[in-house]
């Protein structure tokens, strides 16, 4: 199932009181066709596709023809990637490294709450399909 751009959030700011602590969400935060795409195509990927493989898996992989799963040539939508694959499977709980790779490849975190969003209504609209069978 591909997931959906998620539009950006209105032009006015709201403020919303959580918990003693204030968030504003973010007017300009877009991602292209493309990183849609690496987002829609993560959620085919597993947790072991982020992995290295270690000396007897490459090993096998020599001796019987398989190869790792393949990585994106531009770091910067392999960040993406990595990033979209933890949400798809752990929802919130990205791990910090990964996320502060996916900020220094010149994504915001307006844009990580952008891809969060995404995903959390691909599941809801996912799961009221199901039950309305």
């Amino acid at each position: 199932m591909a997931s959906v751009p998620f539009t950006a959030w209105p032009e006015e700011t709201r403020e919303i009181e959580q918990d003693r602590a204030v968030f504003a969400p973010a007017t300009a935060s877009r991602l292209s066709a493309l990183e849609w795409s690496i987002v829609a195509m993560a959620e085919r990927d597993s947790l072991a596709s982020l992995r290295e493989p270690g000396r007897f898996a490459a090993a096998l992989g020599s001796v019987f023809g398989l190869s790792p799963p393949n990585r994106l040539a531009s770091p910067r939508l392999e960040a993406l990637r990595r990033v979209a694959v933890h949400v798809w499977r752990n929802q919130w709980n990205v791990p910090k490294s990964e996320l502060d790779a996916f900020v220094d490849t010149g994504f915001t975190l307006d844009q990580y709450e952008l891809i969060q969003a995404s995903i959390h209504k691909s599941r809801a609209d996912a799961r009221r399909r199901r039950a309305a069978r």
